[in-house]
């Protein structure tokens, strides 16, 4: 049985819309009193023992459930390390069927000895185990607020240690999904080249999962003007996540025109996981055939090997008749060989005999 000094907090998602469902816990509400960076700060001044501390914001629009686990009725997530025997249980009460996704996030922060450790973020559907420990909930948080609060902690990185930057990396992740447009600039503002290496590759994957057409413009100016080629190379994957119809288009151009033989090679990998036949065809031939760069044409090669279905085949049987670079047709050959498709096989057979 729970002690009286470790309460099970239980919340209906109908009564309180906003507040995650959360067992185990010593809960206790608070309204925001002067803002959020300093209620914030309130708590850590006088928080030396372990605690979570946690706020709602509207989530951008999606089919988002961030959790744990998911056993097809309920999911849930313990904050805190549990014993092999010890059992999670939430009640079932008014469990109902979401027909469309989520509205708030749930952002929460671990404190201990004056400080924020861990940063995580769920979805109100999401069951909570506390782990006996206090859990401050606040309330009256406005957007922009909690977006500030995050961005300082995702820039926080002097010291550059595992956790700092782990911090960091949870603090974009919330940021990227508010639904406000301040998430966007925040994001923008962890791309510059100021910034770490590691924080900039976070705000950046964010930018393009996550923000739409802006983030679409953002990464897509990354992957047009920043120096570094490591960068460059990151911003093109972020682009294949994005929704925009354009953004393929746009990792076609860098499989074209980027200065950096790695980074073309590594656009057109991506063109034909993500890309149409069409779209990717195109850019793969041109390369095999036009890119200065041997080893380019030889990963422009491996990038048909990628395309589904097998839409690679019958262009890798054509580089092996036509092409005039020796080591691209033994490229194309290799994977041929690697290939168990009937036409590949067909054609190998052929230039045995």
């Amino acid at each position: 049985m729970k002690t009286a000094a470790c309460l099970s907090a239980f919340w209906c998602a109908a009564a309180f819309a906003q507040q995650p469902r959360v067992e185990n816990a010593r809960m206790e509400t608070r309204a925001v009193s002067g803002g959020l960076e300093s209620t914030f700060r309130g708590i850590l001044a006088a928080q030396s023992a372990p605690a979570w501390i946690g706020y709602s914001a509207p989530i951008v629009p999606g089919d988002h459930q961030m959790c744990c686990w998911n056993n097809n009725v309920k999911c849930g997530c313990s904050l805190e390390p549990r014993d092999h025997d010890q059992n999670f249980t939430m009640s079932n009460n008014n469990e109902t069927v979401k027909l469309e996704g989520p509205r708030e996030l749930v952002v929460l922060f671990r404190v201990e000895n004056h400080q924020t450790g861990k940063i995580r973020t769920f979805t109100p559907d999401c069951n909570l185990d506390a782990g006996g420990l206090p859990f401050i909930w606040l309330t009256g948080v406005t957007p922009s607020d909690s977006i500030r609060l995050l961005l300082a902690m995702a820039k926080d990185t002097s010291a550059g240690t595992h956790d700092e930057m782990r911090k960091a990396d949870g603090a974009t992740a919330a940021i990227a999904m508010h639904a406000d447009a301040g998430a966007d600039s925040a994001l923008e503002e962890l791309v510059a080249q100021s910034q770490p290496e590691q924080v900039r590759r976070q705000a950046i994957f964010w930018l393009g999962n996550a923000r739409g057409r802006r983030g679409f413009e953002i990464v897509s100016r990354v992957v047009r003007e920043d120096p570094s080629d490591k960068i460059r190379e990151h911003a093109i994957f972020a682009l294949t996540q994005n929704k925009e119809p354009k953004a393929l288009e746009v990792v076609a151009s860098v499989a074209h025109n980027d200065k950096s033989p790695r980074v073309r090679g590594q656009a057109l990998f991506w063109l034909a996981q993500r890309a149409g036949q069409k779209v990717a065809e195109k850019a793969i031939n041109d390369a095999i055939a036009n890119d200065p760069e041997t080893e380019v044409k030889k990963k422009a090669v491996f990038a048909l090997t990628q395309m589904p279905s097998g839409e690679g085949v019958p262009l890798l049987i054509q580089v092996v008749r036509s092409n005039k670079n020796p080591e691209v047709r033994k490229q194309a050959m290799f994977w041929l060989g690697q290939s168990k498709d009937d036409r590949a096989l067909s054609f190998i057979e052929e230039v045995l005999k």
